[in-house]
């Protein structure tokens, strides 16, 4: 499958799992996909980052997909 990787920066890594929208959008976003790919998010270990990898049937929907989560992420989480 088809697949992309966008590491958001800027962003606290440590509220990943904390923050009800990305949450939610993770769960939409996933259902929206459904047998038909799959969506990876973690802190990276190493550079202060989420990562966020998408595979798709497609490039364009996991390019899409993987822009959409991006761009939650940095509304929701992103540093002062």
């Amino acid at each position: 499958l088809p697949q992309v990787l966008i590491n958001v920066g800027g962003v606290d890594r440590n509220a990943l799992g904390s923050n009800a929208r990305v949450s939610a959008e993770l769960e939409l976003l996933e259902s929206q996909l459904n047998e038909s790919g799959r969506i990876l998010l973690r802190s990276s270990g190493t550079e202060p980052v989420i990562r966020v990898m998408v595979e798709a049937e497609s490039q364009a929907v996991a390019q899409q997909v993987a822009e959409q989560l991006a761009q939650v992420i940095t509304a929701e989480l992103a540093l002062d």
